[in-house]
């Protein structure tokens, strides 16, 4: 399998950041009890992070994920060990393509001997012995076929399933879909092919949409562009919901570094006044969301900072300035000043064709903003790709036409999207209609070696039990083993990703629940179902 290069550091510093400050609570209180087989761990993959860093210096970084080491041989006596410097180390993919986690998951199963791979064994009486040394046991992700058992039976994923949906907490509507993704065969359909509500799991068909229309590398430009006639300065909108304003942008695209480069700028053209305008003409249409104004989503612009918040916060619900172009333009304008350079009250505009672009900031590669956003279910950043997909494609870059636009991209990749209709690109939208089928679909396309571009739309799902959406769940059950996007709005609840069964095989799953009355009890019946594909051999 084509597998995309782990990542530099430097760019997946802000994603890892936040993700280390929201499970470090956890993780202190297991620290002391793994603290032992944690220090060798890192002593073992030291040698490796100093090889990738050296080899990621000279280089634009490239966002990541998160790895976890879930699941080796102490997962059946001691349940997971985690610690934060290997969770920031290196992203969830070795160099054979195949998720460690799951590698290891599937290595432990036997539980015999083998070299501990740098770990040191001294184990106790109590602690098991070290994990094999094992090949990739994924065909579907870099392994070979003689180190898997065989392929699970889809009548008895039944067996296993068929219980656990009759769950009342999902609701009177509901549908499920397993598939093997190293065979693409479908092990399990319940409703499938029935359009319901998906909520929050619209984003991985936004995700995929956008990596599919524009490559994991695309970046997303805000520029400076000056009148030369009539000294209008244009702050030009790119469409970057995670443009910053923040002191340390910690390798997100600055308006504090354009301001800067800007007013360099202009001071070797001796201006030291101008007129400041922006322009948002990338994107059409309303900029609210049919909901209204809400503490899940800004107003839809082509420049913005922050994502609209007014706090800092860089995920969750927060209220939201009204005008976030305005709002950019003016901290724009702030920092400006502080180079000496004075600007009128700022008002919309649009940069003509000749224009000198006097200064440019780029965000991290559209991987980068798609792990973010299915990690922290970042409607912002959804919305944002969605439009950069009508963008891309040509159509108008409103809720309507990023609508077909995603469609069209789904269609062009053979998916099963019979029943969709895409309102919007987070899934906010009540009217929005996704299958199961087609989830599982978008999952498995994006494990395709002849798509190693969509991969990130994989390793941005939330780790269970320790990352972004899912970091409270699962925490008695298969945490690190499941990876999935989560949805949730009143009366609908789904779940949509990754499992590893007990053979080491990856499956895709999703499930959608209409009509649920208890958020918290659907939610529950949802992670049980999940939780049982990751302890089912189903041979």
């Amino acid at each position: 399998m084509v597998v995309p290069e782990l990542r530099p550091w430097r760019a997946a510093r802000p994603h890892v950041v936040r993700i280390a400050n929201a499970v470090r609570p956890r993780l202190a209180r297991a620290a002391d009890a793994v603290r032992p087989r944690v220090e060798r761990a890192v002593a073992a993959v030291r040698p490796r992070v100093t090889r990738l860093a050296r080899a990621a210096k000279p280089q634009v970084a490239r966002g990541t994920g998160v790895k976890t080491w879930q699941y080796t041989a102490g997962a059946a006596i001691a349940g997971l060990a985690l610690a934060a410097s290997v969770v920031t180390a290196v992203g969830p993919w070795d160099s054979s393509g195949q998720r460690t986690a799951e590698r290891d998951r599937a290595a432990a199963q036997d539980l015999t001997g083998g070299a501990d791979h740098g770990r040191n064994s001294g184990t106790t009486a109590r602690a098991p012995g070290p994990a094999p040394s094992a090949a990739s046991v994924l065909t579907g992700l870099g392994g070979t076929a003689n180190t898997v058992k065989s392929a699970p039976n889809g009548k008895a994923v039944a067996g296993v399933l068929d219980p656990l949906l009759k769950d009342a907490a999902l609701g009177r509507r509901h549908a499920a879909s397993v598939v093997d993704v190293a065979t693409g065969k479908t092990l399990y359909g319940s409703g499938a092919d029935e359009a319901l509500t998906p909520a929050s799991t619209t984003k991985i068909a936004t995700a995929v949409a956008a990596l599919s229309a524009m490559g994991a590398d695309h970046r997303l430009t805000t520029r400076a562009a000056l009148e030369p006639d009539t000294r209008e300065l244009v702050l030009v909108g790119g469409g970057d919901p995670t443009l910053t304003a923040r002191e340390d942008a910690e390798g997100w695209a600055s308006l504090r570094t354009l301001a800067d480069e800007t007013a360099e700028a202009l001071k070797k053209r001796d201006i030291s006044e101008v007129t400041l305008s922006y322009d948002t003409t990338l994107y059409a249409g309303p900029e609210l969301h049919p909901i209204g104004e809400n503490p899940n989503l800004a107003p839809v612009s082509a420049l913005m900072a922050d994502e609209a918040r007014t706090d800092d916060s860089t995920s969750g619900q927060v209220e939201r300035v009204k005008d976030p172009a305005a709002d950019a333009t003016r901290r724009f304008a702030a920092f400006l000043k502080d180079h000496g350079i004075r600007t009128t009250s700022p008002g919309p505009s649009k940069a003509t064709g000749r224009a000198d672009t006097l200064a440019t900031v780029q965000s991290p590669p559209l991987s980068a903003l798609v792990e973010r956003m299915l990690t922290n279910s970042d409607n912002d950043i959804a919305e944002a790709l969605a439009r950069q997909t009508a963008v891309a494609t040509g159509e108008q870059a409103s809720f309507d036409g990023a609508g077909k636009a995603i469609l069209d991209r789904l269609k062009k990749l053979g998916l099963p999207v019979a029943g969709a209709d895409f309102k919007d690109g987070s899934g906010l939208n009540r009217d929005d209609r996704l299958t199961a089928g087609l989830l599982t679909g978008l999952l498995v396309k994006s494990s395709d070696p002849a798509h190693p571009e969509l991969r990130a739309a994989l390793t941005g799902l939330p780790v269970a039990g320790f990352t972004g959406t899912l970091t409270s769940r699962y925490t008695d059950g298969a945490a690190g083993i499941v990876r999935a996007k989560t949805g949730t709005l009143t009366g609908v609840n789904a779940l949509a990703g990754t499992v590893v069964d007990q053979d080491g095989h990856l499956l895709a799953f999703a499930f959608l629940a209409s009509d649920t009355t208890d958020a918290g009890a659907a939610q529950t019946a949802l992670d049980r179902t999940a939780t049982a594909l990751a302890s089912c051999g189903c041979r």
